[in-house]
């Protein structure tokens, strides 16, 4: 801390001077006694320094009894997930109480390389919250992948001296870890002593133990309970994901309340949640409700979204109501409902700051949709009357089972007919002119009559297609193309709505609310002509090309299995 500041700060705190602000009579959530404590706190130069009475400030605010935690923390997320421009997200989110941001820009820089990570950084620069950054691993995220560029430890150098840059992302291609590819070890010693975050799904205790000796210490992708405590037990903070397609608070709390585990090892995160789920349901906040209402105490819940996320990642002036500590604070009605009342940032109140004009995006990031000519032949599945690898989708998550089947259509020998129970699915490469286009099958998905289509496709983010039949399918893969990206759905030969997103394919230059009434509208028509009601269709379909998530995939070179990590078509 400059001189300057400190000198201000330690004069408020001996009340000397007035401070900047007083909040007085809050109810504070101490995050080192585990009590809540009544009392004034009193912010300087933006930072805390004092609870109690006696202090005076230039502006003073009566809580009159309402709660104070400091801002949550969401503890990794891809901001090109909301779809909508990062400025937009974070304001939106931080109304919700939520102050800290770890970010994962691998979307991006899967499309678009460096330039994609660097568009984020100049994005949030000046955003009313902390946005912090981990530099994306696994460009791309396994060697199968057919994405936009290949970012290599020698071009991730130049960061490690960005204050806003804390760690490694999330290292998605395990077996590059656990095998000792080099490419892979000169990231991971590239960032020796920072936070080394991980993705770690459907590992054997043995070769989690591979990964977490590489220095791995974080994962987000525990989905069961008796997984996480396998983390858990060799020493890895756990992230309990609350996001649109994968909700897996519900299993892990449960399992937590019911073995009363103690919390300290968890933090909480969305990962990838739409701006249309943020403003109905909240972010961070939506977490903390959550597990509070399956019986996690409230401090204990805002500790995973506060102070534990803080340490985890070495932010040493975050996460807790107390002299020293950035002013970042939400006001509470209760902790219960965990609806924010007040929202402050660096010790100002954030509607204050909300009016923040989106800096222009480079020409070269508005035109990445690079189609080849597409061949109606590639579309074609014709297994014989053999049984098919089949995609069987689930509700609520974004892992696969793998259904080996006779395919409608190819009883006789033919060539496979979408039913409606199970449809086609096809991706098509869209960085290079390849023409590339893997096709195969899926279960569980239900789409009759069309087709739906999206430029988001985790995480070389080619274009992902569902449909029941092949003309509606290519119909939807030439609109997306139009747009330069974005979702959209075909019925019966004609486009019914289309999301654009031009920026990479993956975010809009439009208004929160044009993206939020655009998605609930496709949304409800996906829903009417099939999909599942507890399905998110768009960001559940969009996670259908990643190869890094057991048990099966679809990819531009064909079906993928994950366990056995081989191509089987």
């Amino acid at each position: 801390m400059k001189l300057e500041k400190y000198t201000g700060c330690s004069q408020a705190a001996r009340k000397l001077i007035k401070s900047d602000l007083v909040l007085k009579n809050a109810k504070i959530v101490n995050v080192f006694t585990d009590r809540v404590e009544e009392g004034n706190i009193a912010i300087k130069n933006g930072m805390i320094v004092g609870i109690g009475d006696g202090f005076e400030g230039e502006e003073e605010i009566d809580l009159d009894g309402q709660y104070v935690t400091s801002g949550f923390i969401d503890a990794h997320l891809h901001l090109e997930s909301t779809m909508v421009n990062p400025q937009v997200l974070i304001a939106q989110a931080a109304q919700h109480g939520t102050t800290t941001f770890i970010v994962d820009p691998h979307e991006a820089a899967n499309v678009s390389g460096r330039d994609g990570i660097d568009y984020l950084l100049d994005q949030t620069q000046h955003s009313p919250a902390h946005v912090y950054v981990m530099i994306a691993s696994c460009v791309p995220a396994t060697p199968i992948d057919d994405n936009g560029f290949l970012l290599t430890a020698r071009e991730m150098e130049p960061y490690l001296g960005n204050r806003r840059v804390l760690g490694l992302g999330e290292v998605m291609d395990t077996m590059s870890v656990i095998n000792g590819d080099p490419a892979m070890n000169a990231k991971l010693e590239l960032f020796d002593g920072k936070v080394k975050d991980g993705h770690a799904p459907g590992l054997t205790k043995e070769e989690m133990a591979a990964y977490v000796l590489a220095g791995i210490t974080t994962d987000h992708e525990g989905t069961t309970y008796e997984y996480i405590m396998q983390e858990r037990s060799m020493g890895m903070t756990c992230h309990i994901r609350e996001g649109s397609a994968a909700k897996n608070l519900e299993k892990i709390v449960k399992g937590i309340v019911e073995n009363n585990t103690n919390t300290e090892g968890f933090c909480f995160c969305t990962d990838d949640r739409h701006i249309d789920d943020i403003i109905r349901e909240g972010d961070i906040d939506n977490n903390v409700r959550k597990a509070v209402s399956m019986g996690i105490s409230p401090i204990a819940a805002v500790k995973m979204a506060t102070i534990q996320p803080a340490r985890c990642y070495g932010l040493r002036r975050t996460g807790a109501v107390a002299p020293g500590y950035d002013a970042d604070l939400v006001v509470w009605d209760s902790l219960k409902d965990f609806n924010a009342q007040m929202v402050f940032y660096n010790g100002r109140n954030i509607k204050d700051m909300l009016k923040i004009k989106p800096a222009p995006c480079p020409p070269h990031l508005m035109n990445t949709v690079h189609l080849a000519q597409i061949d109606p032949e590639k579309l074609r599945v014709n297994p014989g009357a053999e049984p098919f690898p089949v995609i069987k989708m689930l509700p609520g998550e974004i892992l696969t089972e793998r259904v080996d089947m006779v395919l409608p259509g190819t009883e006789n020998g033919g060539e496979f007919v979408p039913n409606g129970e199970v449809d086609k699915i096809a991706v098509f490469e869209r960085h290079h002119y390849t023409g590339k286009i893997g096709a195969g099958a899926v279960l569980g998905f239900g789409l009759k009559g069309g087709a739906i289509a999206s430029s988001v496709s985790h995480d070389s983010h080619n274009i992902i297609v569902i449909g029941d039949n092949d003309a509606d399918m290519i119909l939807a893969v030439k609109e997306l193309e139009r747009t330069h990206g974005g979702y959209t759905i075909v019925e019966n030969g004609a486009v019914f709505d289309t999301l654009e997103l031009p920026i990479m394919g993956l975010i809009s230059d439009r208004s929160y609310s044009y993206v939020s009434k655009k998605v609930r509208r496709m949304t409800t028509k996906a829903h009417k002509m099939g999909v599942p009601k507890d399905m998110e269709p768009f960001v559940t379909l969009s996670f259908m090309a990643l190869p890094v998530i057991p048990e099966i995939r679809c990819t531009p070179r064909g079906v993928f299995s994950v366990t056995e990590w081989q191509m089987l078509t």
